[in-house]
């Protein structure tokens, strides 16, 4: 086995690409859309693709990195990539506290580091116009509704991940793939509800550095995704772990 500095600065790239690229390509869909209309933080799903398809697309390039991120460094490090995995994972002793906390530091310092490398990829328009890709309950979404929303996706991701990649009977080769389209799913389906973050991590970037950079303060509604997701993962989890019982 890796050592965990090796484990955790695979985290730390895992997440910058994963950020880099799907936070990255959300802060894109607005800069495209602010090309037609007058920039908001809500103009996906209204932009060149419309509805939906704005939220495909995004989805797809999350899932494509986490599907590439995971084969590239699954055997390192597992590719967490996401404190609410590493936590269900801790919290059903599949983990040592040592190393998840390791590990979610090393998550969130990537993932600020990719959110910082696609701001020096795009300039300024990727803080004032994309911001940087961050997450946020769109108008007419409650706290409590974004909280919930957020459970249950990252419900669906986890018990995905149980079932493909942490059950040892699982048929070999396919998590990342089936792990990837998952997280495509979800976001199609919950970003104009949350922004389906379903990840701590993929929130904390855009977050800090928009906080840095000139850009919103969002930090308000940090808690929901921190909550939303861990709930969810831990009880996914557990969840897998009672039916799964012999």
């Amino acid at each position: 086995m890796a050592t965990l500095t090796s484990r955790s600065i695979a985290e730390g790239v895992g997440t910058a690409l994963l950020v880099y690229f799907g936070a990255g390509a959300a802060a894109i869909t607005l800069m495209i859309a602010n090309g037609t209309k007058p920039a908001t933080p809500f103009n996906i799903g209204i932009g060149q693709l419309g509805g939906l398809g704005d939220w495909f697309a995004i989805g797809i390039t999350f899932g494509i990195v986490i599907a590439a991120v995971i084969y590239a460094l699954g055997r390192v490090s597992g590719a967490h990539i996401n404190p609410a995995v590493t936590i269900a994972l801790w919290a059903t002793k599949r983990f040592p506290s040592g190393d998840a906390i390791a590990y979610i530091i090393a998550q969130l310092a990537g993932a600020a580091v990719g959110s910082l490398l696609f701001f020096l990829t795009v300039g300024m328009d990727a803080v004032t116009i994309g911001g940087l890709g961050a997450t946020a309950p769109f108008p007419g979404i409650g706290y409590g509704q974004a909280i919930l929303v957020e459970a249950i996706a990252t419900f669906v991701l986890m018990l995905v991940i149980m079932g493909v990649a942490v059950d040892t009977r699982a048929p070999q080769g396919f998590a990342g793939l089936i792990i990837g389209l998952t997280v495509a799913g979800m976001i199609t389906m919950a970003g104009n509800i949350s922004g389906a973050s379903l990840n701590t991590a993929r929130t904390f970037g855009p977050y800090l550095m928009d906080f840095l950079l000139g850009g919103s303060n969002l930090w308000s509604f940090f808690p929901i995704y921190v909550i939303g997701p861990v709930i969810g993962a831990v009880l996914a989890a557990l969840f897998y772990d009672r039916i799964t019982a012999e």
